[in-house]
């Protein structure tokens, strides 16, 4: 899915393994869950985010993977199915191909996109549970639940309508989903993770009485599965091996490897406790997560999503608007919600396009790139001038020092994994190449200052080219027109060890003097307000099971 190269330019579809000596980073983002379509809360949430440390890192030349899939065991697939009378299997094929795609329309570039129903996570799973078992970290206990006698099986709460029983509720109404008769309690036989031992917390239930999952491979236990929440994160694991054989060298690999999850706010328990203690139990050398970047919620206008009454956007409404999918993505991630709830509305959604992407990014791009391509007595004729002095001239090198700040301070936001702080520094130099434009007054300059134009319009376009550097984790189909435009390869690089960041200072050296750039044209168009509330009106439950 990687349609721009990044770095050295290495083939993204070539399997990598860990390089001694480099920086070797492990992107996850938390598993979706196969039984819906993805709204924007859940993109943002997760696989987007984590795709924009994964381009961060590839285009600053680190060894990374970024490795995800769906999450397809458990009851919610089983509840799923029964309600759109199939297999399980069939819900989980089905929607595992409408998350492909979704993905693939939002320019996600996983190295590797899985499922966890697959062979290699039955494997990897079973491995990890008999490690446990042979340590001593799994014991058996009785618990009384659900039980429909109708259908002959145990019930989760999923298959259950009515009121949940409680210790208060004396006599409580509820039936079971398939048969609609009254289950009753009984006893079943369950093996828990030792938590007290490993992390001094309660201990957990890690089987279930259901069908569809990771069988238990234990003789008194094979009619149960692994239960979902221990067996999802092991995912990752499971789509490694899917990725190469060699898959250890990645999760086995502490001393090496830097493993950077990203998960919402729901997924926290499991990923910094349930699963690393999974890891520590097998006494295995595990590469253990360095970094969990956590978003809260992003919800829609007045409240939340709502597949069932048609509220919110889903993942296959955003191709169906019309609109670019790099105004999606950039609007997402200035409204992730890394530290609070956040809201999308349409109001703020067609200011952002508006007054951020069109007026200040795109007017930047398209003055500098329209003024070169004029014909020469208008302008350079689409060639690059050359800008002999450029460090003597006291307006340009101010600039030049000025986003040299920008850019180290982008690059320390983006290390720590701060994607908001990283996109808003971006986007502050344009601001200043707009700035900039309008204190040269190049169009004046270039008929009473011949020398100092060609400063300012190579200087210019250098920052054009930086700017595609910078928002390529943000909005890589963005970067991609730019470079067509200024005739450049598809290929972007802030590695240090090319003297990137240092070029930043001295943006007028980024493209060489003589250099044809290629045709101008808009990069955003404008929304407006009757599209915008044709959008609110058909997103606040219209659509309901279209």
């Amino acid at each position: 899915m990687g349609d721009i190269s990044s770095g050295a330019g290495e083939d993204q579809k070539a399997t990598k393994l860990p390089i001694p000596g480099k920086r070797n980073i492990l992107i996850t983002s938390a598993l979706p869950y196969v039984n819906d379509v993805p709204h924007i809360g859940n993109i943002i949430g997760g696989v987007l985010s984590a795709d924009v440390f994964a381009r961060y890192c590839r285009l600053r030349g680190y060894n990374a993977i970024y490795v995800c899939g769906t999450d397809e065991y458990g009851a919610a697939t089983e509840t799923k199915a029964l309600e759109e009378n199939c297999t399980p299997k069939e819900i989980c094929d089905k929607y595992h191909e409408i998350h492909r795609d979704v993905y693939e329309w939002f320019n996600i570039s996983f190295d590797e996109f899985g499922r966890t129903s697959s062979p290699q996570h039955t494997e990897v799973c079973q491995a990890i549970f008999k490690k446990l078992q042979e340590n001593n970290w799994l014991f058996e206990n009785t618990v009384g639940q659900l039980y429909c006698d109708t259908c002959s099986k145990f019930l989760a709460e999923r298959h259950v309508e009515g009121t949940w029983p409680t210790p208060e509720l004396i006599h409580p109404i509820y039936v079971c989903k398939v048969c609609k008769t009254r289950p009753r309690i009984r006893d079943t036989d369950h093996l828990f993770l030792e938590l007290p031992l490993l992390e001094g917390l309660k201990q957990r239930c890690i089987t279930r009485d259901l069908k569809w999952g990771v069988p238990v491979p234990s003789d008194k236990f094979k009619e149960k599965v692994i239960y979902v929440c221990f067996d999802a994160p092991i995912g990752y694991v499971s789509i490694t091996k899917c990725y190469t054989p060699e898959w250890e060298k990645w999760w086995k690999n502490p001393e090496n490897v830097e493993l950077y999850q990203f998960v919402g706010k729901d997924s926290v328990p499991f990923h910094t406790v349930l699963f690393p203690s999974t890891l520590i139990g097998t006494g295995e050398n595990w590469t253990m997560m360095k970094t969990v970047s956590v978003t809260e919620c992003l919800n829609y206008e007045t409240g939340k999503f709502s597949k069932s009454k048609g509220i919110g956007i889903y993942g296959n409404d955003t191709k169906d608007t019309n609109i670019p999918v790099e105004v999606w993505r950039y609007y997402l991630l200035t409204n992730r919600p890394e530290v609070s709830d956040t809201l999308f509305t349409w109001a703020d959604f067609k200011a952002k396009l508006n007054s951020e992407l069109l007026n200040n990014l795109g007017n930047f791009i398209k003055r500098v790139l329209s003024f070169i391509a004029k014909d020469s007595g208008l302008g350079y004729g689409s060639i690059i001038p050359d800008a002999p002095d450029a460090e003597s001239h006291l307006l340009t090198k101010a600039l030049g020092d000025k986003i040299g700040d920008y850019v180290d301070e982008y690059v320390e936001a983006m290390e720590k994994v701060k994607l908001k702080q990283g996109l808003k520094l971006a986007m502050s130099i344009s601001g200043e190449g707009n700035a900039y434009l309008q204190e040269s007054r190049f169009w004046k300059l270039y008929t009473e200052d011949p020398p100092s134009c060609s400063i300012v319009m190579r200087t210019s376009v250098g920052i054009v080219y930086l700017l595609a550097c910078l928002l390529e984790p943000f909005m890589p189909s963005f970067s991609i027109e730019v470079l067509k435009q200024l005739n450049l390869p598809l290929q972007l690089s802030l590695s240090d060890d090319k003297g990137d960041i240092k070029k930043a200072k001295t943006p007028w050296e980024f493209i060489p003097v003589g250099h044809k750039i290629g045709t101008p044209a808009p990069l955003f168009k404008e929304l407006n307000d009757e599209e915008v509330e044709f959008f609110r009106s058909k997103f606040a439950g219209s659509q309901a099971n279209s």
